[in-house]
């Protein structure tokens, strides 16, 4: 006959035989989950993913394409949102990249041994067309300067690193207009203030959206003293590997000495350069 003290002593030894088998039990990670890596890595695909496709995204989007439960992206896109990586876009259901990223992507185009070859190609640039060139990209519903070189001219415009100037009348401005999706970019027209810059700035949204048509078929923008009297400019994009636009390259001067038809004999040249940088995103 078992005595009751060896009853007590016995039952804590079965309790601790269950608690594995408790362990092995509790719920799995979702096949689609799991194989997708860790959350890190979950996030960095869905950055690249937004990044790569130059465009706002809606969460069934970002779900769809990188093979996640909606449920997963949700909470990706809710700790992106809050650290600044990614931003709700015009229409709030979709996602764009954030003021984080465009820093980040900033602060990696402009670092050490690439940030130096891209320069080189803008001087080398700058002694063929004897101007100023700028090598620009698109941030937010603004013109970023990545970088630039200056002519040795007295009478110049400079812009520093980082500057921002508007989309709707800048040469690289209109370039980056141009070459989005018909709906985006009726949507960044009609969100923008298109203010007047010059007496010949643009600022009807049906005017500048022919301006964008016209640039699309003809592969340039000109800057016809839209942005600053006296200054005339062209761009010409600068493609990645994939063949998508990420940046510009444009060369601007005073009318006093280069007029717009001097400007667009220029093009030439800032495509050769262009196809070099592209080589360097």
């Amino acid at each position: 006959m078992t005595s009751p003290a060896r009853k007590s002593a016995a039952a804590p030894a079965v309790a601790s035989k269950k608690r594995p088998a408790a362990h092995v039990s509790a719920p799995a990670p979702q096949p689609e989950e799991a194989a997708t890596g860790s959350s890190a890595e979950r996030s960095l695909r869905l950055l690249a993913l937004l990044a790569n496709e130059g465009r706002a995204l809606s969460l069934a989007d970002l779900a769809a394409q990188l093979a996640l439960p909606k449920g997963t992206a949700h909470r990706i896109c809710t700790q992106l949102l809050a650290t600044g990586f990614l931003a709700r876009d015009v229409d709030e259901r979709m996602f764009s990249v954030g003021p984080a990223l465009r820093q980040l992507a900033f602060d990696t185009l402009n670092h050490g041994v690439v940030r130096g070859l891209r320069h080189e190609v803008l001087s080398e640039l700058v002694r063929q067309v004897g101007e100023t060139c700028n090598f620009t990209t698109l941030d937010g519903v603004q013109v970023l300067y990545l970088d630039r070189v200056e002519a040795q001219w007295p009478l110049r415009l400079t812009l520093d690193v980082g500057s921002h100037v508007p989309l709707h009348c800048t040469a690289s401005g209109k370039l980056f207009l141009a070459q989005m999706e018909q709906k985006e970019r009726d949507a960044v027209i009609g969100q923008i203030t298109l203010t007047r810059m010059t007496a010949n700035t643009i600022t009807d949204a049906d005017a500048l959206r022919a301006e964008c048509e016209a640039i699309a078929k003809r592969g340039y923008s000109t800057d016809r003293e839209e942005f600053i009297a006296g200054l005339v400019a062209v761009a010409v994009p600068v493609l990645d590997a994939a063949g998508k636009p990420r940046a510009a390259m444009a060369v601007h001067a005073p009318t006093a000495r280069m007029t717009m038809e001097d400007a667009v004999k220029r093009i030439g040249a800032l495509k050769e350069a262009a196809k070099r940088m592209g080589g360097l995103l």
